[in-house]
Formats: C-alpha cells, sequence, structure tokens
C-alpha cells in the first residue's frame, strides 16, 4: 500500500481495541517450516502467548500440538538471585566441604544474570515463546501456509509456515559457559554465543536466525540497545565439480515488514566460501527482491560453506530465515507472462537445473487473475512465477519496433506480450483514436516479477507528447516497496494516428525485462482488503473491521458489502454498515457475533473462516468480487501497507458484558445537518446486578467536524446528540459513524478500604451507524437546540 494512506492507518492502527485486549501477537516461528512426511519442535515468539491453546494452519495435514510457554527474567526475579548470591558469598567463606555446591549455585546465578543483563532490553512484542510440535503428513502439499495460535483471548495474527520437500537443518543455538578459574572468584565466569559452522547435506533446507551477539565480557554486565550486532552463520558441504548450485534465502518473505527496523526488514545477505576460504560468490538481493539468490557453478570437488547475515551486521529474535541449497529448479525468467482466459498458452521458461523449457498454461475455466506457474515433473518443485490471465485479444511484440518508423500496429483493446530487450531500447506501439476516446495504457511487469522498471510516453502523429507515468502506485500489491510499473488514463483529443512508448527509466534491458502491456478503453473493476485477518469478538457483541476498496479506471459507484452464504460457513453473524459509499476508498464496517446460545462448543474451541464480498453495477451488470484478508503492516516506523493473507478467521469467545447485543432505534442512514446536530436513540442492554453508574459514549475515528455532543436518557433507551460543523464537514458526505461504550462503575473494596475512583469497564461497540451530511434545510426534525442536555 501507498504511503498516502500512511495517516488514516496509522491514526487506525492506534485506536484501543476494547475486544482484543492481550490477545496473542506473533513476531516469529522458528524454523518458520519442515519437510513433508516429518515432525519436529517449532518455537513461536511473540507477545500474550501464555495459556497458548491450539495452533490454526491452513491447508490441512499438518498436526500441532501445544508445548511450554516460555518469558525472560523479570526485575524482581534477579533481584531475588542477586540477594541469593549475597547469602551465597556469605556461606562461601565457611566449611570447605560446603564450598563446592555453593560455588556451583553461584556459578549458575551469575550466567542467569549474565543472560538476563543482555536480553533484558528485548521488546516485549518479542518476550515470550511457546514451544510447539509439528507433524506434517507425507501427503501434504508443498508450499506456503499459514501459522495462527489461539488463546483464551482469541486469535493471533498470521505468519507464514512452509511445507517443504528437502531434507531440514535446524541451526542449534548454544551458548557456551567459561568458568573461572579453579581459585579465582565467581564473578569471573562469563558466557560466550559461538558462532554458527553446522555441517549439512545436500540438497537441503536449512532453517536459521540472526540473533543479537551477547557481546564481550564487558558488555555482559549492562544493557544493550535493542539492535545490537548480529551473529553470523555459517553451513558446510561438500559438493561436486560441475555442480550448478543454486542457494535461495527467505527471510524478509517470511516476516514481510518490522515496524521498528529500517530498512524494515530483515535484510540477508549471502556469501560463498570454497575449502581455501576464498569468496567464490556473494548476493545480498535478488533483483528486486531482498531476498538474494546465488547461482554458482562448482568448478572442482571439495567442500563448501555459505555464510548469511544482516547487511548491516544487525541481530533480532525475529530475524528468522530459512535457506534451500542444492542443484534446485529455479525460474529466472518466461514469456510469455500471461495469456487469455479459457484458452492454452504456449510458455518458454529459462532459468537453472530447469527439466524443461517449455510449458503449456492451461487457463480453461480461469477467469481473469493471477496464478502460479512452477515446473519440475516428478522431481523437486521450482519456484513459481505468476501468470497473468486476462479477456483481452492477444499479440506479441514483433522485432524491430524501437521507432515511430517501425512502429508495431495495433488495434484496441489489445494485451501485448513484448520485452525491452537491449539496454536503452523503447518499444513503440501505434494504433488509431478518435476524438474523446478514453484511454488507459497499463504495464504489468514488476507485479509479475519482471525486472523492468517501466516508464511509457503517449504522443500524437506529430511527436507532442499527450501524458507520461513513471510508476503508478497498486494498493493491492502489498508486498511491493517500489512499485515501478507504469499506468496512463487520458482522453484522446483528435481522430488519428497516436504512438505509446515503453522503456525501462534506468535504461536497462535483456531477455528477462519482460512486460504485458494493455491498451484500449478503460474497464471499471475494483477489489476489496478487509483488515484484520483475525478478528476476536465475544459472542453476540459487535466490533469493527475495516474495508478497503481498490478502485480500477476510474471506477466510484457504491460498493454494497454481505457475507457471502456457503456450506459450511458459520451463521449468525451481522455486517452494519456495509456499504462503501461513492468515491471513498475505505469504509469502517461492523461485525456482530451470535450469540451464545447460537455458538457451539467446535465453534467456540476452533476459528471459524468467513467470507465478505462486495458487488456493484457496472456498465449495467452486477459485479461480485470476494474481499481478500489482509494485515496491516508498519514499515521503518511510517509506511503502512495491506499484506494479504490467505483467510479471514474469527474466534469466538464466550459472551460479553452485555445481556443482549446493542441496537440502533433511530431510522438509518442517520441525516446529520450541515451546522445543526440530530439525536439519535441507542439501547445498550446492561445485565443485572452490574454495577455501572455511567455509561459513556464516545466516537471512534469519525470524520472532520463531526463530534458527539451529548447524552440524555429516554425512557427506553440512550439519546445520543450528534453535531456536525459545517466549516469541517460539507454536505455530500457518506460513511459509517462508530461508536464504543463503555461503563464506569465503584472500584472493588480492597482490605476493608473502598477506592474513591471509579473502574472503567468495556462494553463494546455499537453497530456501525450509517450516516449522510444533508444541508440544513433537509434536517429531520430531530434536530436539537444550540444547548445539547448534558
Amino acid at each position: 500500500m501507498s504511503a498516502r494512506l500512511g495517516p488514516a492507518l496509522a491514526l487506525l492502527a492506534a485506536l484501543p481495541c476494547l475486544h482484543a485486549q492481550n490477545t496473542p501477537n506473533l513476531a516469529y516461528v522458528l524454523p518458520a517450516g519442515g519437510q513433508q512426511g516429518t515432525a519436529f519442535e517449532v518455537t513461536v515468539g511473540g507477545q500474550y502467548l501464555n495459556n497458548v491453546s491450539a495452533v490454526s494452519v491452513t491447508g490441512g495435514e499438518v498436526a500441532v500440538t501445544v508445548g511450554e510457554h516460555g518469558r525472560p527474567m523479570g526485575g524482581a526475579e534477579a533481584q531475588q538471585l542477586r540477594n541469593r548470591m549475597q547469602e551465597l558469598q556469605k556461606q562461601a567463606a565457611g566449611e570447605a566441604v560446603q564450598k563446592e555446591a555453593v560455588r556451583k549455585e553461584m556459578t549458575d546465578i551469575r550466567v542467569k544474570l549474565l543472560l538476563f543483563n543482555a536480553r533484558r532490553t528485548i521488546s516485549p512484542g518479542l518476550a515470550e515463546t511457546v514451544k510447539l510440535r509439528v507433524a506434517i503428513a507425507r501427503g501434504a502439499a508443498a508450499g506456503r501456509r499459514e501459522l495462527r495460535v489461539v488463546g483464551p483471548q482469541g486469535l493471533s495474527n498470521p505468519l507464514v509456515f512452509c511445507v517443504g520437500q528437502l531434507p531440514e537443518f535446524t541451526e542449534k543455538e548454544t551458548i557456551d559457559v567459561i568458568p573461572a578459574p579453579a581459585g579465582q572468584p565467581v564473578k569471573q565466569t562469563q558466557i560466550s554465543q559461538p558462532r554458527t559452522d553446522m555441517p549439512i547435506t545436500l540438497p537441503a533446507t536449512v532453517n536459521g536466525r540472526i540473533k543479537p551477539r551477547l557481546g564481550t565480557p564487558q558488555q555482559q554486565n549492562r544493557a544493550v540497545t535493542p539492535f545490537t550486532p548480529g551473529d553470523i552463520d555459517r553451513y558446510r558441504f561438500t559438493a561436486r565439480r560441475g555442480q550448478q548450485l543454486v542457494i535461495a534465502a527467505a527471510a524478509r518473505e517470511l516476516v514481510p515488514y518490522l515496524a521498528d527496523a529500517v530498512p524494515g526488514w530483515f535484510q540477508a545477505v549471502l556469501t560463498l566460501y570454497d575449502s581455501d576460504g576464498r569468496e567464490v560468490a556473494y548476493d545480498d538481493d535478488y533483483r528486486f527482491h531482498p531476498d538474494p539468490v546465488i547461482h554458482y557453478t562448482v568448478p572442482k570437488d571439495g567442500e563448501y560453506s555459505v555464510e548469511i547475515r544482516d547487511a548491516l551486521y544487525r541481530g533480532r529474535e525475529d530475524f528468522v530465515y530459512r535457506m534451500a541449497i542444492g542443484e534446485l529448479p529455479f525460474i529466472t525468467g518466461m514469456f510469455p507472462m500471461g495469456g487469455r482466459a479459457r484458452a492454452k498458452t504456449k510458455v518458454e521458461i529459462s532459468g537453472w537445473n530447469l527439466p524443461e523449457h517449455k510449458l503449456t498454461v492451461d487457463a480453461k475455466g480461469k477467469v481473469a487473475g493471477i496464478y502460479p506457474v512452477s515446473t519440475g515433473g516428478t522431481g523437486l518443485s521450482s519456484n513459481t512465477l505468476p501468470f497473468l490471465v486476462d479477456t483481452l485479444p492477444e499479440t506479441n511484440q514483433k522485432e524491430g519496433n524501437d521507432s515511430p518508423a517501425t512502429a508495431q500496429r495495433v488495434k484496441l483493446p489489445i494485451m501485448v506480450n513484448g520485452r525491452v530487450g537491449k539496454p536503452g531500447r523503447w518499444s513503440v506501439y501505434r494504433f488509431e483514436g478518435r476524438a474523446g476516446q478514453a484511454l488507459v495504457a497499463e504495464v504489468y511487469a514488476r507485479r509479475i516479477e519482471s525486472p523492468l522498471d517501466s516508464v511509457l510516453r503517449l504522443t500524437d502523429d506529430s511527436g507532442r507528447q499527450l501524458a507520461f507515468n513513471d510508476d503508478f502506485d497498486d494498493k493491492g500489491e502489498g508486498l511491493e516497496t517500489h512499485h515501478a510499473d507504469s499506468r496512463i488514463l487520458t482522453t484522446l483529443p483528435a481522430k488519428g494516428a497516436y504512438y505509446l512508448y515503453l522503456g525501462d527509466i534506468q535504461g536497462k534491458g535483456g531477455p528477462e525485462y519482460t512486460y504485458r502491456l494493455r491498451i484500449g478503453p478503460p474497464r471499471p473493476d475494483f477489489d476489496l482488503r478487509v483488515t484484520p485477518s483475525a478478528i476476536n469478538v465475544a459472542a453476540g457483541m459487535t466490533l469493527p473491521v475495516t474495508v478497503y476498496a481498490l478502485r480500477k479506471d476510474g471506477f466510484a459507484d457504491d460498493i454494497r458489502l454481505s457475507l457471502k452464504s456457503m456450506p459450511g460457513a458459520p451463521a449468525g453473524f451481522v455486517l452494519s454498515g456495509a456499504t462503501i459509499p461513492a468515491g471513498q476508498d475505505e469504509v469502517r464496517v461492523t461485525l456482530t457475533a451470535p450469540p451464545q446460545a447460537s455458538i457451539t462448543p467446535r465453534q467456540q474451541r476452533e476459528p471459524l473462516t468467513l467470507h465478505l464480498e462486495g458487488a456493484a453495477s457496472i456498465n449495467g451488470h452486477t459485479v461480485t468480487h470476494q474481499a481478500v484478508p489482509a494485515e496491516d503492516r508498519m514499515q521503518a516506523f511510517f509506511y503502512r501497507h495491506l499484506v494479504a493473507a490467505q483467510e479471514l478467521k474469527v474466534a469466538v469467545r464466550k459472551g460479553g458484558p452485555l445481556r443482549a447485543p446493542a441496537r440502533i432505534v433511530s431510522p438509518e442512514p442517520l441525516k446529520l445537518p450541515s451546522g445543526g446536530a440530530v439525536q439519535l436513540e441507542v439501547q445498550v442492554p446492561l445485565p443485572a446486578n452490574s454495577r455501572i453508574e455511567r455509561v459513556k459514549y464516545e466516537l471512534s475515528d469519525p470524520p472532520d467536524g463531526v463530534t458527539l455532543d451529548g447524552v440524555a436518557g429516554v425512557p427506553h433507551g440512550t439519546e445520543i446528540v450528534l453535531r456536525c460543523d459545517a466549516s469541517k464537514a460539507n454536505p455530500g458526505l457518506k460513511g459509517n459513524l462508530i461508536v464504543t461504550v463503555s461503563g464506569e462503575r465503584a472500584a472493588p473494596v480492597v482490605n476493608g478500604k473502598a477506592r474513591a475512583n471509579l473502574q472503567r469497564v468495556p462494553l463494546g461497540t455499537l453497530p456501525a451507524i450509517p450516516f449522510e451530511i444533508v444541508p440544513a434545510h433537509r434536517a429531520s426534525a430531530a434536530t436539537t437546540p444550540d444547548s445539547p442536555p448534558n
């Protein structure tokens, strides 16, 4: 997602989540995957992981049992150890027979305190761990999954978890204790963290992480910064002459964004050494991907070692990696990079260790979209490349179309498959247009794994430039930080010939610089994203979620949202405020869970899967798209991205503090007069004996100019006064108002003494309130005077 949405998303992220307090949050999983048909131990790290009871892994055929919860030593525990150390120091001067046992206990305490000092500044978001026992079925499909944990407060965010085909090795993280020499004080005992130098056999997948160094003996007695120097891991293996080694690291791919690190992820670096310790290959990224890949032809038999570290020599608990090593099939290029829907397309692939160089991609029965393509036959599967399926007529670029005189003539609409074959070369296309004709020219390259950094230029027959574009932000590409594809949306001024130039803005080119170029009239459409992808709610309660509209080619109308009904889908959930208003890119809606009586024991134990979809009328046809679940992630303290997830999961826990769901009694949508106010009647049924003395209502992230201006009791509920400042909010604005509800009650009596302050109790959220700001003369008769009730 572009940084243009940063301020709004940052505000949303800062809002208190009344229904998700202390929900488990995952920062890393180590190892981040395993081989088909194996069982192994996994550590997940994060926050609020105590009492994790279950684990959810998408895709099936992966069984997980939950083990021990771990947390770092606290300051109080460390002080107890220091006190005990002082007691033991006094005992050490006692009888000689006691000295050995006392010295051993003192050494153990010394080591614990050294580790405490070295790790005391670990972020709370990384500090807790849970051990898992994972068993992957032999027939489990290889590929990326999502792993989440479940606790009493709900479901965690998802993390990438891979099912692989290769034998797996996991780094053995060790700490060496260097005891004080005999006769010397125990305080000379030190600890060290030896570098990993681990033998492996190929082919293999290696799992590890770049942890912070424990530091020198002097550093071990004081706190270290959160970004201490990291360790360096090496893995040794034997290779034969002529082997085409591929070493592919996955680091940023596993944890795509870190909020508090620059550039915003673990930037892995690979170095390959021969048996004499000489560097023979190096990589710090693969094309435009931060994760590095090395291809190396082995010149002679012998032992080699690969080293992995952070580019900035940092170390953190969440700097986790997976590294595949061996004669692995790896696709580096494909042409064409897409084809027509409901047809077969013959493609050529290039790369390393490939069993074939030609494929037929069958798009019969497929709608327009992106689909993964790989090769491998009956052996190891290669990496995947995206294949863009579309409904437009297709053509391939013709050689030599690098100038207006040799421009390739095309008839619109068209999808062109081409490449910038040489550095500095342009592809030029000529087409006929008419006055007032709307035109879209859009490049698909970086979004489908081409290194091309495209640029588009449109001219008329005289060479006069009419439009130009370098980069176009595609908000649906949450993993892209450089949106390098180009797009032009314009209106042609006159009838005649037009020329479209496509090149690489950096002047690069080559066989792998491929593209798909769409030229034609606009095709209004939309995609949807919904956050968060893990929803935690109490039975019968309501909470807000956000739906984003990714509008295409000028589409600006309303989008109606609904929960999709499908076999096995849970019943009883209610979506309120379920419209994205025309011209708006996002809306906050609310989801109300079924009441406690409707939730089965199994639904309360296991996360449920929801499907949210949107429908709109486009050119006289109803178009429907399913919303893609996503996580709102911050990168490097500032930028925010919508990272797509595989499933929209909801965890329903036991009923909340209300005896029935809150209700909006007033008619909807709420007509809010510009410069005036309106009364909204609601019902919040408090449970008996709640001891709530006062109920408070607050607007959550309202539009500018809309305020909650008073609350008054009425016979059957509560009236909330909403006011609109005409200088800040204009008539015609539509959306949803989200109102959070909390109560105040007397604090409990402690030791026979009552506390004077009131205790705040979160009660929930009202169903989303659709509103429209209207001119004052259109306001309903329910407007209020200038002095609202208190």
